[in-house]
């Protein structure tokens, strides 16, 4: 017979293996001596040893899924159990229970990471449809499409909740991207008929304006061209490929008139500064007649040079007022000097003159001798009275005098 620490073999070739529970029949050898036999049975607990091992290694190393490590460790324990290696058999169950306390441990740990990654998921898809749910009512269409698309990419990469928590949250964000693209989609819609709209006008605005580019009426036209632009201003855009060529054309139509009379005013303005370099000569010869010494002279000089100014036709605007107040300044005084020329000659007003200065001078000397009587009486209130009216007789008769001088008289 022979043995060792954990095992022996018996005379009938019987093979035995020590635990803690007593000994274990391992197996039976036949084909050589005792020690071949335990040397083999050896070399099988070895091999549990080393598959064990690894085991281990790849539940501490690997993310093993806790099913996969648990087969395996049953796998291990069937073949512990049924002894058929020679070895500490006790010392392998125990680590095989220490394996199985280790999956469990992480099966509880990956358990509550799943939960809370769950919680997360579930935290995460609640605010992407919260936010989605405030987009639905934005107007920034743009902006706010991108961002739904985004949230859209964002919602993808998240891990799935159960079903019902899932699909109730899936829902509502559906239905708020649905609430978005019809707005958007009523919107634009309006827009394209308020484009349309718009280019209707413009087509009219634009035949009205081409209509009027080969215009002379400068004024009138040049008026209606601001009432038509401001026309387009309030008819709003139209699409853009019509907008930019209504826009050519109109620009177009407008340039036309615009430089005709640009053309038209930049001929009228040279000859008018031509006409205002002949006014100025003018002027200088009429200004020469002042002070006017000789009326009669005077008068058919500046009706020759009137005739010459109204030959000549107009100036620039700006220069008009200047150049016509010194015309009419001179106009002006010929015209005074021709009024006081009648009121000297004229023998009715003289008459009127010397009647009212006659009256005039009757009665200063009718208040000066009331005056003088009131004095002589001692009644110096009566007399200031009268004397205070006597100066305003005094006064208009100063003045009749000098009306009556430029009569001659």
């Amino acid at each position: 017979m022979s043995s060792d620490p954990w095992g022996r073999v018996d005379e009938t070739g019987t093979v035995y293996v020590r635990t803690a529970d007593g000994e274990q029949v391992v197996g039976s050898w036949q084909a050589g001596s005792p020690e071949e036999a335990l040397a083999y049975f050896e070399r099988k607990y070895e091999g549990l040893v080393v598959e064990i091992g690894l085991l281990e290694r790849r539940i501490r190393t690997t993310d093993l899924s806790a099913k996969d490590a648990m087969t395996a460790i049953d796998h291990l324990r069937t073949q512990v159990d049924e002894h058929h290696a020679v070895g500490d058999l006790d010392a392998l169950r125990e680590r095989l229970d220490k394996l199985v306390a280790a999956v469990e441990s992480r099966r509880e740990e990956r358990k509550a990471a799943k939960a809370k990654a769950t919680e997360e998921a579930r935290t995460a898809k609640e605010a992407l449809v919260a936010e989605a749910e405030e987009l639905a009512a934005s107007e920034q269409w743009r902006s706010a499409g991108e961002r739904l698309r985004s949230l859209v990419d964002t919602w993808k990469g998240l891990p799935r909740l159960d079903r019902k928590t899932d699909d109730e949250l899936w829902h509502r964000f559906s239905h708020a991207r649905s609430a978005f693209s019809k707005r958007r989609k009523a919107h634009f819609a309006s827009l394209d008929a308020q484009r349309e709209d718009a280019r209707k006008i413009k087509e009219k605005l634009v035949a009205e304006a081409e209509a009027l580019s080969g215009s002379t009426d400068w004024g009138p036209t040049a008026a209606r061209y601001r009432e038509l632009m401001a026309d387009w201003k309030a008819a709003g855009r139209a699409q853009r490929e019509a907008e930019d060529e209504l826009w050519a054309r109109f620009r177009g139509a407008q340039d036309v008139f615009f430089q005709a009379r640009s053309k038209v005013f930049a001929e009228r303005d040279a000859e008018q500064q031509g006409n205002l370099t002949l006014k100025e000569e003018l002027v200088v010869e009429a200004e020469k007649l002042l002070p006017v010494t000789d009326l009669k002279a005077a008068r058919a000089a500046f009706r020759s040079i009137n005739e010459r100014w109204e030959a000549i036709g107009h100036v620039p605007r700006d220069a008009r007022p200047r150049i016509e107040g010194r015309m009419h300044a001179v106009e002006r005084a010929i015209q005074e000097a021709e009024e006081a020329e009648w009121r000297r000659t004229n023998p009715e007003a003289r008459a009127r003159a010397a009647g009212l200065t006659g009256q005039l001078q009757a009665a200063v000397d009718k208040l000066q001798e009331q005056v003088d009587k009131a004095r002589a009486a001692g009644n110096e209130a009566k007399a200031n009275k009268l004397a205070q009216e006597l100066e305003g007789r005094k006064a208009l008769l100063d003045q009749a005098l000098k009306g009556l001088e430029e009569f001659g008289g």
